[in-house]
């Protein structure tokens, strides 16, 4: 298999554009990753697209990627238009690289954009809303507001009584399931609603540095704990918001990048695609499963990995994905939120960018938005949020729910050597 390296990553600033549609976002991210890459559009082979709603928003279905991108050079090439929930553009980048890995080409592009804002907010919840199993979506919401037995894979405490929850339209259902998740982690785990809030608040932290991030403003506990109840216990300030942007990464064959001039190249070290499953009891997630043959491939163990970039819909989700990933034992993930290494400054930063909930969380674009993160990471290229001395870093990208697990996994380990 041909070594693949990314030699041009770039993203729009994530937030709310109302004068902006995907094929605008897509033009300026590709634009800017084949600068980046020293490259044009004729040097590209192949391309892959990605987007999540834009066919419910704008009735825009099938060749999404030729129409966003007709004017950016890229048409008359191969062109694959990819949908995977939340977990697109991270799959579009998996496809890039096991092409250029194969031999088939030697430079691919992988593109994410998404225009999720709506003037009714309703349809933006209710497009983000289908990327459960429709066939059992009533089983679905029932589990979220009923008991189910504490295991791996389908756990879920009733929902309190007393709890306050947005009406239908003024919320994701998505954040019905991380409820549920969550009160069965804090029975498990003994997390806090206070632990949660603290997510949020080192999530603002980093993004306040970051000039690409929807939400720029430090903000405190007390704020956090005191903002709109969405489903007990996230508040809103615990919820990734809806947001527009694009991101996009040039990736080529090691030999190729070798023959180019004034590129830096971040060396593609594994990037496993995996979906979800029913889960028995005893039986792992498919973030686990993912990053454990990711680390496998990649010849590296969690303990290596300096920078991370995770999937924290929901504020709760990074300190599950902290024990998933095997950044620290099952249970102990508020006790590694509480240590610091989380933060920047400690010694394995997770979401330096802000992550969903602070940088945005455009959901077709978010997978390379990560790539981007830690690319730019591993060239020194991140001014106040740089983590020092970063060499390897992880991305960790889910799309949809099947059932309680995530039902389109892509887990990427990067280095700089």
């Amino acid at each position: 298999m041909t070594d693949v390296e990314i030699i041009g990553a770039s993203m729009t600033r994530f937030g709310k554009f109302p004068d902006s549609n995907i094929r605008t976002l897509a033009e300026e991210a590709v634009s800017g990753a084949l600068a980046d890459a020293g490259l044009t559009a004729q040097d590209v082979e192949m391309v892959f697209f990605a987007n999540a709603v834009a066919g419910i928003l704008t009735g825009q279905e099938m060749i999404r990627g030729q129409a966003a991108l007709r004017h950016t050079g890229l048409l008359g090439l191969p062109m694959v238009n990819v949908e995977n929930a939340c977990a697109s553009a991270s799959t579009a980048f998996q496809l890039a690289v096991s092409a250029v890995a194969s031999g088939s080409v030697e430079v691919a592009v992988a593109v994410g954009s998404e225009k999720l804002t709506h003037e009714d907010k309703a349809k933006s919840f209710a497009a983000i809303g289908t990327a459960v199993d429709l066939f059992e979506v009533d089983k679905l919401k029932a589990w979220t507001r009923t008991p189910q037995p504490v295991g791996a894979g389908s756990s879920g405490s009733p929902l309190p009584e007393e709890a306050e929850v947005e009406p239908e339209g003024n919320r994701s259902f998505f954040m019905d399931i991380y409820a549920a998740n969550t009160r069965a982690y804090m029975e498990r785990t003994g997390a806090t609603r206070e632990d949660f809030a603290q997510v949020a608040v080192k999530s603002h932290d980093h993004a306040a540095l970051n000039p690409n991030a929807q939400y720029r403003t430090p903000v405190t506990v007390e704020e956090v704990l005191g903002s709109r109840m969405i489903a007990d216990p996230l508040t809103l300030l615990m919820c990734s918001p809806i947001g527009d942007g694009a991101a996009a990464v040039v990736v080529c064959s090691a030999e190729r990048a070798k023959r180019l001039e004034n590129v830096d190249p971040v060396r593609v070290r594994s990037c496993i695609l995996t979906s979800g499953t029913d889960r028995l009891l005893g039986e792992l997630p498919s973030a686990t499963r993912a990053s454990q043959r990711a680390y496998e491939v990649a010849g590296i163990g969690p303990e290596e990995v300096d920078v991370i970039e995770l999937h924290d819909a929901a504020a709760p989700a990074e300190l599950m994905t902290y024990e998933e990933i095997g950044l620290c034992a099952p249970g102990d993930g508020p006790a590694l939120l509480r240590s610091g290494e989380t933060r920047l400054g400690g010694r394995r930063v997770v979401n330096p960018s802000g992550g969903l909930l602070s940088k945005g969380h455009p959901i077709g674009a978010t997978g390379c938005g990560q790539l981007v993160e830690l690319a730019d990471q591993l060239r020194g290229r991140c001014g106040a949020r740089q983590v020092e001395g970063a060499r390897i870093a992880l991305a960790e990208n889910g799309g949809g729910f099947l059932g309680s697990d995530g039902a389109a996994m892509v887990v990427t380990v990067l280095s700089k050597d």
